[in-house]
C-alpha cells in the first residue's frame, strides 16, 4: 500500500534510537521541562543558525507566544496570505487584531512582496488599523522571498514572524529557514518534515530580551517563582517525551531532506507537460512538505483525484477554501475575486504522497495514474 506520509518506515530505520530515548525519559521521570528539552534547544538554534529556540507545545503556539510577547492585539493590523493553514489567522484574530490579507505569487504560492507593500500603503491610508507585523509562511516547504519582505519589513517598521511551519530545514540564499524575521516559528506535527509523535513546535530569534518574554509567556507568564505571574501566559510546554523523539529524528533530517529532494526531482521530470510541477526559485532548497500539483482547472483535478482513490493512492488538497472566504473571517468584509491567485490555485491544486522512503516503483504507479488521467 502506498502510504501519503510513511511514518512507519521511518520508525523502523530510528526504532533503536528512539525506544531508548524514550526510555531514559521513563527512568528519569521528568516528563515536563526534562534535560532533553534544553539538549533539544540547544541542537535546534545551532542548527537554525540563530542564538536561541524555544520549544512549546505545538506549531499553532508557537505562533502565538511570539504575538502575545510584542503585544499585538486591538487595533493592530497584522498582514499574512490566504494561502495557508487556519492556524497563521487564528492566532492573529485570537489577540484581537486583525488579519490583513495579501494575494500569493503565482509560481511559488508564498506572500506576494509587491502586494504586500501595496495591502500596507493601503492600511495607512485608510487609518483604521495601526500596521504592526508580517507573517509570511514558507508553504510546502519552501522559504517566501525574504530579500524583499525584510526590506518591505524595514521600510515600514514592522515586525516579522516566519512562519516555517512546513519548512524547518529549508534553505533561502545559504540561510536556514527559521532563522529569518524578528522571530519565526515551526511546527512538530507528525506530518512535518521533522515531526514528533504528538503535538509539538518552537520559536527561533537572535532577540535577548524577546526570548525572556517567551519563555515566560510559554509558563503562565511565570517571574522569578512559580507561583509569580507578572504578565499573561499560556500552558505551552513541549513535553519531554517529544523532546527525546525528535533528538533521534534529528540526526538523520539533513538526509531525509536530501531523500524528500530526489522524490520530488522524479516527480517534477515525470510530471511536466501534464500538470503544473512546482517551482523552486534560484537559491533555495525546499523541505517539501508537500508535493503539491495543479491541474489545469477543477474538472481536471476532480478526474484525477477520482483515478487516485479508485487506484488506492492518497491524495489531499492544501488548501481548498482560501483564508477570506473562511466563514469565521466574513466580518472582515472580503470577496470572492479579491484575491485571484490565492483562489485559482485553491480551485486546482491537490498534493501527492511525499516521504523520505517513497519507492521508484510507488512513485511510478502514482505517475502513470496521474498521466492516463490527464
Amino acid at each position: 500500500m502506498i502510504e501519503f506520509i510513511d511514518l512507519k518506515e521511518q520508525y523502523k530505520r530510528l526504532k533503536n534510537e528512539i525506544n531508548t530515548n524514550i526510555q531514559k525519559v521513563l527512568e528519569h521521570g521528568k516528563f515536563i521541562m526534562g534535560p532533553e528539552i534544553t539538549e533539544l534547544e540547544k541542537k535546534l538554534a545551532d542548527y537554525a543558525g540563530v542564538k536561541h529556540a524555544i520549544t512549546c507545545s505545538n506549531g499553532t503556539d508557537a505562533l502565538l507566544i511570539p504575538l502575545m510577547a510584542w503585544g499585538i492585539g486591538s487595533g493592530d493590523a497584522v498582514f499574512t496570505t490566504p494561502f495557508t493553514f487556519f492556524a497563521t489567522a487564528e492566532v492573529i484574530k485570537l489577540l484581537g487584531a486583525t488579519p490583513v490579507f495579501v494575494d500569493i505569487d503565482e509560481n511559488t504560492y508564498n506572500i506576494n512582496p509587491e502586494a504586500l507593500e501595496s495591502a500596507i500603503l493601503k492600511t495607512i491610508k485608510e487609518g483604521n488599523l495601526k500596521p504592526r507585523a508580517i507573517i509570511p509562511v514558507d508553504i510546502f516547504g519552501q522559504p517566501a522571498d525574504y530579500d524583499k519582505l525584510e526590506k518591505i519589513s524595514k521600510k515600514y517598521n514592522l515586525l516579522m514572524l516566519e512562519d516555517a511551519a512546513q519548512s524547518f530545514g529549508a534553505v533561502y540564499n545559504k540561510k536556514i529557514a527559521g532563522s529569518f524575521g524578528d522571530a519565526a516559528s515551526t511546527s512538530f506535527f507528525p506530518a512535518k518534515p521533522l515531526g514528533c509523535y504528538g503535538d509539538g513546535g518552537a520559536v527561533f530569534t537572535n532577540n535577548d530580551e524577546l526570548v525572556t518574554v517567551m519563555k515566560s509567556i510559554r509558563v503562565h507568564g511565570q517571574g522569578s517563582d512559580k507561583y509569580e505571574n507578572v504578565r499573561l501566559g499560556i500552558n505551552g510546554r513541549l513535553d519531554t517525551i517529544q523532546a527525546a523523539v525528535l533528538l533521534a529524528k534529528l540526526e538523520i533530517f539533513n538526509e531525509e531532506i536530501n531523500l524528500r529532494n530526489k522524490v520530488a526531482a522524479k516527480y517534477t521530470r515525470e510530471l511536466s507537460g501534464y500538470v503544473k510541477t512546482p517551482c523552486v526559485k534560484e537559491g533555495c532548497i525546499s523541505t517539501w512538505a508537500q508535493y503539491s500539483v495543479l491541474a489545469k482547472d477543477s474538472s481536471q483535478k476532480a478526474g484525477v483525484l477520482n483515478n487516485l482513490k479508485k487506484n488506492n493512492i492518497p491524495a489531499a488538497v492544501y488548501y481548498p477554501i482560501p483564508l477570506h472566504l473562511q466563514t469565521v473571517f466574513k466580518n472582515l468584509g472580503y470577496v470572492k475575486g479579491q484575491f485571484p491567485v490565492s483562489e485559482n490555485v485553491c480551485e486546482r491544486i491537490f498534493s501527492l504522497p511525499m516521504h523520505p522512503y517513497l519507492s521508484d516503483i510507488d512513485m511510478n504507479t502514482i505517475v502513470d495514474v496521474i498521466k492516463k488521467s490527464v
